[in-house]
C-alpha cells in the first residue's frame, strides 16, 4: 500500500514502515499529505496482521511542519483542512495525527533534523518518539499565529505539566533533542534511532497483539479517569483476554513451545 506522492507504506514481518515521501520539501506537510497520513493509517487499522508500525521522514529532516505557501495562504483549503461535522468529531488536520493513536498496535515515531510544528503533532500521535541527538523539536504554531490543533494536545497532556506545555507552546521554542527528551516530547534519544525502534518492533512482535492491544486501549482511554472507570476497564479487558485464543498461546510460548500468535481481536 503506498501514496505515492507523500506517504509510502512497506509491511514486512508484521511491521509497517511507513515513510513521509516529500524530502524535497523537507516533508513539510500540504493537503495531500494530511489525506495521505490519515488514509495510510485507516488501513493500516484494518489489518489484523500488523503488529508494530515504525514511522519516519525521507531526507534531511522528519517534517518541518505546515506546508505555509501551499495550505496557509489559501483560505479554502484551510477550510477544507478544518472542516467537520460536529465540534467532537475529528476533522482531517486531526485525523492525519489521531488515527495513529487509533491503531490497536504500537506505533514508534524515528526522529531526526527537523521536527516543527505540525510534524511535531505528527509525532505525539505515536505510543514512543525515538530522536537522533541532531534533532530539533519544536511546537511552532504560535510563531504563524495559530495554535496547535492537530490533536497532538491530546498526547502533550500525558507527557508533560501544564506550564512547561505552554511555555513550550507560547515561545515556539526549538527544542535539541536532551532537551525533548527532559520535557517528555521524546522516548529516547539515540545515535542510530531507525535501529532502536526496529529493535523495539521486534521485541513487541513477540507479545501477544491482544495484550498490546489491551494495554494500549486501558492506557489511553482510562489513564486520567476516575478510579471505578480504570478498575473496571482493567477487568473487561482481562476477561477479553482470557478468552481469547492468544492468552493460551501465550502460556505456551512462555514454557518453550513454538506457537505462532493469531492475528489479534477486534479493539
Amino acid at each position: 500500500m503506498s501514496s505515492e506522492a507523500r506517504v509510502e507504506c512497506e509491511v514486512t514481518e508484521g511491521i509497517a514502515m511507513v515513510r513521509l515521501a516529500r524530502s524535497n520539501k523537507r516533508n513539510a506537510m500540504d493537503f495531500a499529505m494530511f489525506e495521505a497520513l490519515a488514509s495510510c493509517a485507516a488501513s493500516l487499522r484494518r489489518n489484523r496482521e500488523i503488529r508494530a508500525v515504525i514511522v519516519s521522514g525521507d531526507g534531511e529532516d522528519f517534517s518541518s511542519g505546515l506546508d505555509i505557501k501551499s495550505v496557509g495562504n489559501k483560505p479554502k483549503l484551510m477550510l477544507r483542512l478544518l472542516a467537520k461535522w460536529w465540534p467532537g468529531q475529528a476533522n482531517l488536520a486531526q485525523r492525519a495525527v489521531d488515527n495513529w493513536r487509533l491503531l490497536p498496535v504500537p506505533v514508534i515515531f524515528v526522529l531526526h533534523g527537523r521536527c516543527w510544528g505540525g510534524g511535531m503533532q505528527l509525532a505525539l500521535g505515536g505510543d514512543f518518539r525515538i530522536a537522533h541527538p541532531d534533532t530539533q523539536l519544536s511546537i511552532m504554531e504560535s510563531r504563524w499565529g495559530l495554535l496547535p490543533d492537530m490533536s497532538g494536545l491530546t498526547s502533550l497532556r500525558a507527557i508533560m505539566p501544564l506550564d512547561k506545555a505552554m511555555l513550550i507552546t507560547m515561545t515556539s521554542e526549538v527544542l535539541s533533542a536532551e532537551q525533548g527528551l527532559d520535557f517528555g516530547l521524546v522516548t529516547q534519544v539515540h545515535p542510530e534511532p531507525m535501529q532502536q525502534a526496529l529493535e523495539l518492533a521486534r521485541e513487541l512482535s513477540q507479545k501477544s497483539p491482544d495484550a498490546l492491544a489491551a494495554i494500549k486501549r486501558v492506557y489511553q482511554n482510562r489513564w486520567f479517569g476516575s478510579r471505578s472507570g480504570l478498575m473496571a476497564a482493567e477487568t473487561w479487558n482481562q476477561i477479553k483476554l482470557i478468552l481469547g485464543g492468544n492468552f493460551k498461546r501465550a502460556a505456551a510460548r512462555n514454557q518453550g513451545k513454538e506457537v505462532a500468535f493469531r492475528p489479534r481481536q477486534k479493539w
